[in-house]
């Protein structure tokens, strides 16, 4: 029996107990025609991976798992679900927090959850399409730190146990995203669209107005994070005065540089 969070949006859940990765049962949804939109999760990741091919720790108790969706959309316009999916995790887990704990909470371009400068969930979204034709399929993979959080990894982390909030289960963080991403999509496909999703997202952004500091494959620069341009780009300004944008990348701010 489905929960009825999940059934509320019409979606699907399939549930595993260990597998090599949600994203990739996503994809191999997506091969074999799957209409959508299905939650995809499971205790056990033995393959999870990030940004970038970066392996993601996949510790049982903190929560993983896709949404798999046929978004309807153009590949430059389903980039855009980068900001609804950070803006619906922000949504999930403040709902979870205890609201003293709710301020710390930000987002890290371009959707990485932070509590106060830690991270604490990270997003991961994949597709398959041709420029210009409507995207085939979307994953929107998510990794929620519950239970326990890496120690060893380039960016400081936290926990929602750690942040006090021990009791919360997967299941629990599985009801909250479905809730949460029904809504933000909705937001998303209204007459107001990405320039709503962009304001909110702004709202809760981390560092807006700072330093901040921007890795490429190819290169280091740092500037003053002075926000999002229309399409969802960084917007950088430089020491010399100039904007530059950034489509994609990583962030660091001063505190996290190192």
């Amino acid at each position: 029996m489905l929960p009825p969070e999940i059934e509320a949006t019409g979606a699907r859940h399939l549930a595993f107990v260990e597998i090599d990765s949600t994203n990739e049962e996503a994809r191999r949804l997506g091969e074999a025609g799957e209409p959508g939109p299905v939650w995809i999760t499971a205790q056990v990741q033995s393959a999870g991976r990030g940004r970038r091919g970066r392996t993601w720790i996949s510790p049982s108790g903190n929560f993983m798992g896709t949404l798999f969706l046929r978004p309807q959309a153009t590949p430059r316009k389903a980039a855009e679900l980068s900001f609804v999916a950070a803006l619906a995790v922000h949504d999930a887990v403040a709902s979870l927090l205890t609201p003293t704990l709710r301020p710390g909470l930000k987002l890290k371009w371009p959707n990485d959850l932070l509590h106060d400068g830690r991270k604490c969930a990270g997003i991961l979204l994949e597709s398959s399409g041709v420029a210009g034709a409507e995207l085939a399929w979307l994953a929107i993979g998510i990794g929620i730190n519950l239970a326990q959080f890496p120690d060893d990894v380039g960016y400081p982390a936290t926990s929602l146990a750690a942040l006090g909030e021990a009791g919360v289960t997967p299941d629990d963080a599985l009801a909250a995203l479905a809730v949460a991403f029904d809504k933000r999509i909705a937001q998303w496909r209204d007459v107001q669209g990405f320039a709503a999703i962009r304001e909110a997202w702004l709202n809760r952004a981390a560092g807006l107005g700072g330093p901040i500091t921007v890795r490429l494959a190819d290169e280091i620069f740092s500037g003053m994070f002075e926000g999002l341009a229309v399409d969802g780009s960084l917007e950088v300004r430089l020491d010399d005065g100039s904007l530059r944008l950034v489509s994609a990348g990583d962030v660091f701010f001063p505190a996290a540089s190192h």
